[in-house]
């Protein structure tokens, strides 16, 4: 009776033996499959880690920051001017951490090194990317209203560390060969309960290289379907913000506070003369009805129009009420930038002099790095030098900046800066004074016959000027402030950023006279204004 038992039996066992196997192979599948997919992902990582070490994302890494907290809510500007400062004082740390950890993130994805660790790092740093250079959004950019590729990170991590602890140790992994030698390693880096004494199954290498090269397809294809889809999409309501310019949504009142353009008088008669510059963050007008989020010189864009005279000493005192690293750089000066142009942190004040030896119109700005960011989110001003051999005596005198407004909508008619628009070179303005055709509503003043005379700066960041005055030409243009040097029979000079120039017009009829920045396309978003002479 026993075999017939035995006999009996028999189909039973296979078929258990047979589930059994099913069951392997199919954890097994999943275990290719799981290596496989963190294989994916440390490749995608390893990319981003090579990226991280390129020069570019050092020079511009506290603007990430800087255009993430622009335009956040008042609750959480206590939180990112924390980072900003802790950043701004300590850079070169923060630039190398980051490098460091993204590296180390990524091999051991690759390698399945430390998993534990590695998911926990890895959802932990890209939380913590989210929340501050991403702003809650993403990628690195101020307005943005998606949640940002680092959130993502954040459950790609989590995802694989819960597939690790279902699924048990992975003989697919430096971990695995490692707990062998050292037991103890396994308490430190799996996920998945203690492993028993059998080992986990695994499939025959054709196997494994078909799930490996599926899984390579399929990533590959995700990024090829996602890169096209970004380039033929209609662009999203997100998108369509970004293109609103200030001088789509600008009113069509005139503008109501003009910046005065009237050359000031000298600051002191002295052999000395005192000048103190703030940083401090503001909103301007730059256009009629549409404001900016800009980082300033004592509130105003351009900062105040300074008027020494050849030979003065100037002691400058800069106080940074800012809530990031500001400086100070004089044109006008000839002093080691080391000591007088160094960046100093929010709160601190640095006092430094220099002799006005030059004559002429000259620009100052904030030197800090990224200094495109800081010069075109409106850290610059005038500083005028008379020459001790004066220039013909001028009836009415004017002070025009030319510089241009790169922005991205925040909200409504409230703009802030695009650092990508700065580095591409697409401004949305060009102005004369910080606000697009003021003088259009507000012109300059003169009667026939007077010297009229301008001295003009082109702030920059970016774009040369040409300057010219529709139906007149200039009596004089002095290149350098020398009246020995003055050019006649000039209608229109050019000037590169950062140069300033001092021209004189004398217009012998009455009427109303276009200043203009001869560079077609900068005059007609904003570089342009009006001199009205009357009999």
């Amino acid at each position: 009776m026993l075999p017939e038992n035995n006999e009996a039996m028999e189909p039973v066992a296979n078929q258990a033996n047979a589930k059994s196997n099913a069951d392997s192979e199919s954890a097994a599948w999943l275990i290719v499959a799981a290596a496989g997919v963190r294989t994916a992902f440390g490749v995608l990582m390893s990319i981003d880690a090579y990226l991280k070490w390129q020069p570019g994302f050092a020079a511009h890494y506290v603007g990430y920051l800087q255009n993430a907290a622009t335009t956040q809510p008042h609750w959480l500007q206590p939180w990112f001017h924390m980072w900003l400062r802790l950043v701004t004082m300590h850079t070169p740390f923060f630039i190398s951490a980051t490098r460091l950890i993204e590296t180390a993130i990524a091999l051991g994805l690759l390698l399945g090194f430390a998993r534990r660790i590695t998911y926990f790092a890895g959802a932990l740093f890209s939380l913590l990317i989210w929340s501050t250079a991403e702003g809650f959004g993403g990628p690195y950019t101020s307005g943005a209203t998606n949640v940002g590729p680092a959130l993502v990170y954040v459950l790609v991590f989590i995802t694989a560390a819960l597939f690790e602890h279902l699924l048990g140790p992975n003989p697919y992994s430096v971990d695995y060969y490692l707990e062998r030698v050292f037991p103890r390693w396994a308490s430190l880096v799996e996920w998945a309960p203690k492993r028993s004494a059998q080992p986990p199954p695994a499939l025959n290498w054709d196997h494994q290289l078909a799930v490996i090269g599926a899984i390579i397809c399929i990533v590959a294809f995700a990024l090829t379907t996602l890169g096209s889809a970004r380039t033929v999409l209609p662009p999203t309501p997100q998108n369509a913000a970004a293109a609103v310019s200030p001088l789509s949504i600008a009113s069509g009142a005139p503008i109501t506070h003009a910046f005065s353009p009237v050359l000031p008088p000298l600051i002191g008669d002295g052999d000395a003369v005192a000048v103190t510059l703030e940083s401090k963050d503001t909103t301007i007008e730059i256009a009629s009805g549409v404001q900016y989020q800009a980082w300033t010189f004592n509130g105003t864009v351009p900062g105040p129009i300074l008027h020494v005279r050849q030979g003065q000493t100037v002691n400058v005192t800069f106080v940074n009420n800012g809530t990031m690293q500001h400086s100070i750089d004089f044109h006008a000066a000839q002093v080691a930038p080391n000591v007088a142009y160094k960046s100093i942190n929010p709160g601190q004040k640095l006092e430094f002099s220099f002799v006005a030896t030059t004559p002429g119109a000259f620009v100052y700005h904030c030197g800090t790095p990224p200094v495109l960011q800081h010069i075109a989110n409106g850290m610059y001003g005038a500083i005028i030098v008379d020459p001790s051999e004066p220039l013909p005596s001028a009836d009415v005198s004017y002070v025009l900046v030319q510089s241009e407004w790169y922005t991205a909508q925040s909200e409504g008619t409230l703009m802030t800066g695009d650092y990508d628009k700065m580095m591409s070179v697409r401004p949305d303005e060009v102005v004369f004074n910080g606000i697009a055709f003021q003088y259009n509503d507000h012109p300059l003043t003169a009667k026939v016959g007077q010297r009229v005379r301008l001295y003009v700066i082109n702030a920059g960041p970016n774009l040369g000027s040409a300057f010219h005055i529709i139906g007149g030409m200039f009596a004089a243009v002095y290149p350098d402030a020398d009246a020995k040097h003055a050019l006649s029979g000039v209608s229109t000079y050019p000037m590169a950023p950062g140069q300033g120039v001092v021209f004189d017009a004398i217009i012998p009829q009455p009427g109303k006279y276009p200043i203009v920045n001869h560079n077609m396309r900068d005059m007609m978003i904003g570089a342009a204004g009006e001199l009205e002479v009357t009999p």
